[in-house]
């Protein structure tokens, strides 16, 4: 099958990488010409684990093609996947302005009958502004090309969403003819032989699933981010808790783990999203709402401790933070609960030393470069080096070479034994005979 994908960031490129490893020809269009060169010479411009060998292979194997040129794809392609960013407005909505254009693009260029394919995370509606947009574009031209319009959203986690994709839970399908389900059906058969998931359900369906799914998750973080507050106060250890609710089979042990707030670039855009499409329909999402001012205060959780131990004298206080992606698995900052923490202990007058496995460029990209030049944040090679006479180590992501690590050469490093564990990774009991101070979330702290 010959198959365009528009967009080669992180969904576009790991759509049409994955297709073109079960033997399609795939185009990625992009109209970043350094992005593309880049491609071609096997430079991903995301960090994603496994990734990077499925490009450079079916790259070298002419089934994955790198171009800025969408008429190029047009005249070889059937389907044509949609799938660049929707990054939020001042109020919350999703900016559509790179969807649309795309559509008005595949209407200037298109010469036979086609399958488009949102793969975008999109407002439920969007594939009726598709479908006018690319039918205004066909009668300018004042020719009849048959089209459909299909909702396929993705459900990847950053840091394993090449597995997602090669072995999906479920395929969401929302389309309103048979021609575009046998389709899509024939493109997704080879990742789901052996467990057949496909979901066929109406457009709309398909792109509120999306919204839905991402806004459940994030009510299951602050839900329990909330409880843990609540903990602190009664003298309850939140991670006992966790397991008592965690066995039961209707609630289960997914996404109910305490820390320091979600972010990326799906939960917190997908969550303000919704709200906005609740507000325009004239709905109030209580629930919503409140998923989202309990994370934007989570994430000010590990400041507000570290202030409260040192009684609001942060100011010329050196502290350590490993973790600085959202998560484990990706370099991907945006939202990252590590953003609120440094720019809170820079702006309190600290001196912040950060230590991450896979995001050390990113975060220098993150932060002003004045707060570099005048050594307020250094980004430094090794997790131990972060320490050297820090007066408190922040853990804010739950990396593997954090989790068991040597307490005793921290303790000689750290001018405090101070460690504010922002995942609940470490045993508190432990931690009280080296001889730390700990504060967890929704645990009662430890003193040294």
């Amino acid at each position: 099958m010959n198959i365009t994908v528009v967009g080669s960031g992180y969904v576009g490129l790991v759509t049409g990488a994955c297709i073109a490893e079960m033997g399609n020809q795939v185009y990625c269009v992009d109209v970043d010409q350094t992005k593309i060169e880049n491609l071609k010479q096997g430079i991903l411009p995301i960090y994603e684990p496994g990734l990077e060998d499925i490009v450079r292979d079916n790259h070298a194997s002419e089934r994955l093609i790198f171009t800025t040129s969408l008429a190029e794809a047009v005249e070889q392609s059937e389907v044509f996947f949609i799938a660049v960013g929707t990054p939020p407005g001042e109020d919350g909505s999703a900016d559509l302005r790179y969807v649309l254009e795309v559509a008005r693009q595949i209407g200037d260029t298109l010469r036979a009958p086609a399958i488009i394919v949102n793969k975008s995370t999109v407002p439920v509606g969007t594939a009726d502004l598709v479908r006018e947009a690319i039918s205004e574009r066909l009668e300018a031209r004042g020719v009849e090309i048959e089209f459909s319009v299909v909702s396929n959203p993705e459900f990847l986690k950053e840091g394993a969403a090449v597995n997602d994709f090669m072995h999906p839970d479920r395929i969401v399908i929302g389309a309103d003819n048979e021609h575009a389900r046998q389709v899509m059906s024939a493109l997704y058969a080879p990742f789901i032989r052996n467990r057949p998931r496909t979901l066929f359900m109406g457009i709309r369906d398909a792109e509120m699933t999306k919204y839905a799914a991402n806004a459940m998750l994030a009510t299951k973080i602050s839900f329990m981010n909330e409880i843990a507050g609540l903990c602190e106060r009664l003298d309850v250890d939140v991670e006992n808790v966790r397991v008592g609710i965690g066995s039961d089979e209707r609630i289960g042990y997914h996404f109910i783990y305490a820390g320091c707030g979600y972010g990326g670039s799906c939960f917190p855009k997908d969550v303000k999203a919704l709200i906005r499409i609740a507000h325009q329909s004239d709905f109030e999402p209580k629930l919503l709402q409140a998923v989202e001012a309990r994370n934007e205060q989570q994430k000010h959780t590990l400041f507000n401790k570290l202030s409260s131990h040192f009684n609001g004298d942060l100011a010329g206080r050196t502290i350590a933070v490993w973790g600085l992606a959202f998560k484990p698995g990706t370099d991907d900052m945006r939202e990252a609960p590590s953003v609120v923490l440094i720019n809170s202990l820079i702006n309190a007058g600290a001196k912040v030393r950060a230590f991450d496995p896979i995001a050390r460029e990113t975060a220098r990209r993150e932060f002003p470069e004045a707060w570099f030049a005048d050594g307020r944040l250094e980004i430094v090679e090794g997790q131990y080096e972060a320490a050297i006479d820090a007066d408190a180590l922040c853990l804010v992501t739950e990396w593997k070479p954090f989790r068991r690590p040597d307490f005793r050469a921290l303790k000689r490093l750290l001018n405090t034994p101070l460690i504010v564990d922002g995942r609940n990774q470490y045993d508190r009991e432990q931690l009280q005979r080296e001889g730390f101070a700990y504060y967890g979330i929704g645990r009662q702290p430890v003193a040294a």
